[in-house]
This record gives C-alpha cells, structure tokens and sequence, in this order.
C-alpha cells in the first residue's frame, strides 16, 4: 500500500524546515557577531635596551616605534616621527637639521618643533623610564 502525504502535511513540513533553517543561520550569525575579537592594536610599549646604547650626539632611528631617539643635555628623548600633519612618516635630514614630511614638505628642527608648514604643531615626544636593571622602556601612550 502506497502512502501519500496531502498537501497541506507537505506545505507544514516545508514551512517548519525553513523555519528552522533560517534560526540555525540567524542564531549562527548572532553566536559570530558576539564572539568577535577586535585586534589588539600597535604595541605601546618598546624596550630599548641598555642605556649605555645611546651615547651622547648620536640620534638613533627606530622604525618600528617610529620614533628618533637622542641622548640631550635634558637625558634620552624619544621624539615621535609621525608628522603632526597628515600623519606621514618623517624622514631625517641628513645632514642633522631636523626632519622633513615627504608628503606635504613640512620641516621640523632636531627637536621636532615646525619650521615650516603645513604642519601647525611640533613633533611629539614619547615618555622613557629607566628601569632598576639599566635598560631603558619607551612609551608611546
């Protein structure tokens, strides 16, 4: 004996299913959306190693930072070099006055202070600490 289904039980069925189909994928796309992990984002911290690294009258690039660092009268600064502008990376004169934007042609004095525009406000500088075993950990928030 041949069963047959009516069309009302085949229509209910058909209905259920796609209903269930679609929470299945709309309670998926939930479970996704709420276990998102954003990126940590740029480190903020940098060891710079040893103190004794940085001797007086030399500037050190640190590209991955990107910052310049000097040993001053003041101590070690850390001047950033993200031009206050449109936020390029500066490069450094060569013969040692200051830093010039590639993008815009700002130019900033050795320390970081604009000399000429479009840039309105001087490079920032970054805290360094000292730690107890010499070495020396800049920050850049």
């Amino acid at each position: 004996m041949k069963k047959t289904i009516s069309r009302r039980s085949f229509l209910k069925f058909t209905t259920n299913a796609l209903f269930g189909l679609s929470s299945s994928l709309g309670l998926g796309g939930l479970f996704r959306f709420f276990s998102f992990q954003p990126d940590p984002g740029p480190p903020t911290e940098f060891d710079l190693g040893p103190k004794d690294d940085y001797p007086k009258t030399i500037q050190i690039i640190r590209s991955d930072i990107p910052a310049a660092i000097k040993h001053t009268e003041e101590g070690i600064i850390a001047i950033s070099m993200v031009c206050t502008h449109l936020g390029c990376t500066v490069d450094a004169d060569e013969n040692k006055e200051g830093f010039t934007c590639p993008c815009h042609e700002s130019h900033y004095n050795p320390n970081g202070v604009v000399l000429k525009g479009p840039a309105t406000k001087n490079l920032p500088r970054f805290k360094i600490e000292e730690q107890e075993d010499k070495t020396l950990k800049l920050y850049t928030k």
